[in-house]
């Protein structure tokens, strides 16, 4: 049997004349995410809403549309014709539906269809009445209901009281895409989560170090994929073997500023990766002075040697409050297992926290940078992960 869900998009609604492209590749995102339950999901587009009819179990529908961006909420939907008398007995299924006992409501109606001869005030206090008549443990509560039944009339009445959270934002794609500086660390899957949420497409890149850092720290980014790709669908993940890399780099420089080394050799790679896959930007977890390499002076250091853009999502938040995004999205409990990767075993006791850009050069100045990139060019393996 065909369920009916209403679908709220939020931040769409203000796009002026760029609205229907973003709804188009919303529509597209929320095909896809049922797909595997339902072949035939019929999308019904209006202002500010898009109705979903699917066969899919419920379960299904809410799990898979609480992480497609640029979703506000989803609602399950009771539809009938205008006519005040179905209207009712909706609106007392739909609160039937609810935790009730004990607790107040308030019944708010739209009336787009002006045809409709009530108006909206009128329909709310008729269907409230009803409501009361029939459900003697409710109250009445119009300034904070615990339950708040929306009745909108359109074509036909539509009816819900249930709104679980979306993830808002916008659609996923609609940005363009950007490679992904991932580790095993709580922030860098944060700050793919935070771009992915403006509608920008990640491809991660992995930089691992066997046998100075093991197979399992590599799992464990493949896990970490998996939880992003449950908000995106597919993920390529590129794997560079970057062991040869690391040793150059820690023969030919000195050790305080292997770590600011190391990074600029990563951007490099990364942002050759992202031109061959049609990438326009870099993204990375740091957060400004939260270790030695992400304070002002490193991050300059770090961006000399970008062509495109890099973006830091995380570049203001503090420690915990990124602990606590990963945790909502699902990351957390996979970064926190004791797997290091390269930036972590690869840390000079002594980094230099504020390098000039002289300095930088000269500590580079022994390092083949063109023949250390077609190394890490030349070992790359490509991994799709599934969410």
């Amino acid at each position: 049997m065909e369920s009916l869900y209403l679908i709220s998009f939020g931040e769409i609604a203000l796009k002026g004349g760029n609205r229907p492209f973003f709804e188009r590749i919303l529509m597209q995102r929320i095909k896809q995410a049922l797909r595997p339950y339902d072949e035939n999901v019929r999308l019904q587009k209006t202002h500010g809403r898009i109705y979903c009819f699917t066969k899919a179990p419920r379960e299904k529908v809410m799990n898979a549309l609480k992480k497609v961006f640029g979703i506000v909420y989803i609602s399950p939907v009771l539809s009938c014709e205008n006519d005040l008398e179905q209207i009712k007995r909706a609106a007392l299924e739909v609160v039937k539906g609810q935790k009730f006992e004990g607790k107040t409501f308030k019944v708010e109606t739209r009336r787009p269809n002006k045809s409709f001869p009530l108006k909206s005030p009128e329909v709310s206090r008729e269907v409230g009445a009803h409501i009361l008549s029939n459900l003697g443990n409710l109250k009445v509560d119009v300034h904070n209901p615990q339950i708040r039944v929306d009745i909108e009339i359109r074509e036909k009445a539509f009816v819900y009281c249930e709104r679980v959270s979306g993830p808002g934002g916008l659609p996923l794609g609609c940005n363009g895409k950007a490679v992904l500086l991932l580790s095993g660390g709580i922030d860098s899957p944060v700050a793919a989560y935070m771009l992915m949420k403006r509608g920008v497409e990640i491809e991660p890149v992995y930089f691992h170090s066997f046998p100075f850092t093991s197979d399992r720290a590599k799992e464990k980014v493949i896990g970490l994929c998996r939880v992003l790709a449950g908000y995106s669908g597919q993920m390529r993940l590129h794997v560079v073997n970057f062991t040869e890399v690391l040793k150059q780099i820690s023969k030919d420089t000195p050790d305080e500023f292997l770590t600011i080394i190391m990074r600029r050799m990563m951007i490099r790679i990364a942002q050759e990766i992202a031109e061959n896959v049609g990438a326009r930007a870099l993204v990375t977890g740091e957060s400004l002075g939260q270790v030695a390499s992400q304070t002002m002076e490193a991050l300059v250091a770090t961006n000399e040697v970008a062509t495109m853009p890099i973006f830091r999502p995380l570049i203001g938040y503090d420690k915990i409050e990124i602990m606590d995004i990963a945790k909502e999205i699902g990351t957390y409990d996979i970064s926190i297992e004791p797997y290091a990767d390269c930036c972590t075993v690869f840390v000079p006791h002594h980094p230099k926290t504020r390098p000039d850009l002289l300095s930088v050069h000269k500590a580079e100045s022994g390092v083949d940078v063109k023949k250390l990139t077609e190394i890490g060019l030349a070992d790359i393996e490509i991994i799709d992960v599934q969410p």
